[in-house]
């Protein structure tokens, strides 16, 4: 019989479920810092092929400037041809108003945006400061809220950083309390880098004791290979949402050093083992790796599906 991760008796606090959604998020984050222009139908099929196999949430693209990220340059074009299940979300990431804009014309109801725990992080990624970030994304999210588009909020570094080394767990409430405040509906916890410890996951969630777990998520980076040491920590202190990508893609373009998010299916695996539900295929999730990986021309970075193909 296998041992179960989630809690059997959750502190009155938390709302707790067996239910884990996952959020994908390797056609946007996954492939953004992909040296090699992906083309258009090639990130049409991938999010098609991870429609089919069963998530609530694929993160698509970025409205950015193609100077910065041009490997998302094809943004619209990508909401545009896609085919777009019922029940299904398909966010994007905004970085200010000209990219709330953009996704608007292109019939989006959810959006990201994104800030970090970390002002030398968050100068270098957006150039502002953390209290100016606020400041910018305000009437982003007051506009959003008018056209009925749900806004999901990115806190980066929030273990570490890579230009100003620790982060304190109080910024990284402070700054998620802010986002949630301002209109947000969740705030997804990104250890950018992947320096995280169970240890240091266990002190940020613990003083984000005052804020719902259910407007809550990781983000994990598995540079350290802590990645889901880190997500079985969140998973018994009450989270119950997680991004990751397919087979293992990723890496932020601002950050050294920082390697591919948790592989979705090696995340899938641990679920199902600690007797999550999540609604997504495992087999599925590790076909589109394989079709993925092999066009990129990269070694598939989820060991589940290497294990499988064995």
């Amino acid at each position: 019989m296998i041992r179960r991760l989630l809690p059997k008796s959750p502190p009155t606090s938390r709302c707790l479920s067996d239910f884990v959604k996952v959020v994908e998020v390797g056609p946007r984050d996954g492939l953004q810092n992909v040296k090699s222009v992906v083309p258009t139908e090639i990130k049409v099929e991938l999010i098609d092929r991870l429609s089919g196999c069963g998530f609530k949430s694929i993160e698509c693209t970025s409205f950015v400037s193609p100077k910065w990220v041009p490997q998302l340059a094809d943004s619209g074009a990508v909401l545009t041809q896609i085919s777009r299940l019922p029940g299904v979300s398909y966010p994007v990431l905004v970085p200010n108003m000209k990219g709330l804009t953009g996704a608007l014309e292109h019939n989006v109801t959810e959006i990201g945006i994104f800030t970090a725990a970390s002002e030398a992080f968050c100068k270098k990624n957006i150039n502002c400061s953390i209290e100016e970030s606020f400041e910018r994304f305000s009437p982003t999210i007051q506009l959003a809220k008018e056209r009925g588009v749900a806004v999901r909020g990115y806190v980066s570094c929030v273990a570490g950083c890579p230009y100003q080394g620790a982060v304190d767990a109080k910024t990284v409430a402070m700054v998620s309390e802010k986002l949630l405040e301002m209109g947000c509906f969740e705030v997804s916890l990104g250890d950018t880098i992947g320096v995280g410890t169970p240890a240091k996951i266990k002190e940020i969630l613990t003083e984000l004791s005052g804020i719902p777990f259910t407007n809550l998520a990781l983000h994990c980076h598995d540079t350290y290979g802590q990645a889901l040491a880190n997500v079985s920590t969140g998973l018994d202190m009450g989270i119950r949402v997680f991004d990751s990508s397919v087979s293992g893609l990723g890496g932020c373009p601002y950050a050294r050093g920082a390697s591919g998010n948790v592989a979705t299916e090696d995340l899938l695996y641990l679920l199902e083992g600690a007797g999550a539900e999540t609604g997504v295929s495992l087999d599925k999730v590790i076909e589109t790796g394989v079709f993925i990986s092999d066009f990129l021309g990269r070694a598939n970075g989820s060991k589940v599906a290497l294990a499988r193909s064995k």
